[in-house]
């Protein structure tokens, strides 16, 4: 078995086997892991996307026909080479009973590359694999402050602009949620600066203003505000955009983490604006004075309740797709609810 780490990841999908083999890639981060999938079939394919060596197969028809995996494993192309099975959207579909058998052979001639949502470690697909000696589970989380570096450095060098320091920050607080998302909006944003020598925080909230990483920002303000009709309405919008409610959830509980550790430095008399101001990365400028007011509205004793309640959201939506906007929405309202009425309290 290779469950790999998240620094290993990006490696291996750079170089894969050159034989055949099962290759689970999974995790919250749907975006990375259609982008983790998309360069390892064209790095193992070589570009090559004739469909007798290269088969893009819907999880929906293998859960219908099982014995389609094996056959499709097993099938010698036409024309040399190795055949190389990528499946898709397996959520919430068992692929267990067809990817059992090909697990079990000696010989493995092709190379299977399945996309899995966000799933807990010791069910499923992951199971299956991660208990295999020669199968491979790359995990997807969302990424952390250098990976968003990572990615900043790698759209801006290819768009020949450079990027300042302030700007550099506020994208920080903007992106990480879905690597695709993420690359979508820093695309977006050096489209928007051709021409320019340097990207400043200015041209970000003029193209990211309404980017979805911002109406996260926003959704989770707002519960934090006690602002219960911004609130309404971006949840509205979250269920009809069907979002990744895990994702959002675990945003909401770091915010209130951050909120906690400012608030420590509040209590030991440090003015709020002087705090927010002084976080390291910077926190985005059109957010400080809502933080700033939140740091007001929030006791300490107060914030750790709120970050048991999104704890519990966070882990339930992960655990179920299919609970994780109503619990989500109930969490951010429960919050909401209480520093609406703390805030009315201290007016």
């Amino acid at each position: 078995m290779t469950a790999l780490k998240a620094s290993e990841a990006d490696r291996f999908v750079a170089n894969p086997p050159t034989g055949g083999g099962v290759i689970f890639i999974f995790g919250p981060d749907t975006g990375l892991v259609s982008e983790r999938a998309t360069q390892l079939v064209k790095k193992a394919s070589e570009g090559d996307s004739d469909p007798f060596n290269l088969a893009k197969i819907d999880a929906s028809e293998i859960v219908s026909d099982p014995t389609r995996l094996i056959d499709e494993f097993l099938t010698i192309p036409l024309f040399g080479g190795r055949r190389i099975i990528w499946i898709k959207e397996t959520s919430g579909k068992n692929l267990s009973p067809a990817l059992d058998p090909v697990l079990k052979l000696d010989d493995w001639p092709s190379l299977i590359v399945i996309e899995g949502g966000d799933v807990k470690k010791g069910v499923g697909l992951r199971k299956l694999v991660e208990s295999h000696k020669r199968a491979v589970a790359i995990p997807c989380y969302s990424d952390g402050d250098r990976t968003i570096d990572q990615l900043i450095d790698e759209e801006t060098r290819a768009a020949n602009i450079t990027i300042s320091r302030e700007a550099r920050a506020a994208l920080h607080s903007l992106l990480g949620g879905d690597r695709m998302a993420s690359r979508g909006e820093l695309k977006k944003l050096c489209l928007y600066t051709l021409g320019k020598e340097r990207i400043e925080t200015d041209d970000i909230a003029a193209v990211i203003g309404d980017a979805s990483a911002f109406e996260t920002s926003e959704l989770i303000d707002a519960a934090a505000l006690g602002d219960l009709a911004t609130l309404d309405h971006g949840l509205e919008r979250l269920s009809e955009a069907g979002a990744n409610a895990s994702v959002i959830a675990n945003q909401a509980l770091k915010h209130f983490q951050l909120l906690h550790r400012m608030r420590a430095d509040v209590d030991q008399g440090r003015p709020a604006s002087q705090v927010v101001d002084g976080q390291r990365p910077p926190i985005f400028f059109a957010r400080r004075p809502g933080i700033d007011r939140q740091l007001q509205i929030w006791a300490t004793k107060d914030l750790e309740k709120g970050l048991s309640i999104l704890a519990d959201a966070t882990r339930i939506s992960r655990l179920n797709d299919n609970l994780g906007v109503p619990v989500l929405s109930e969490a951010l309202l429960t919050v909401a609810r209480a520093a609406k009425a703390r805030s009315t309290r201290r007016r």
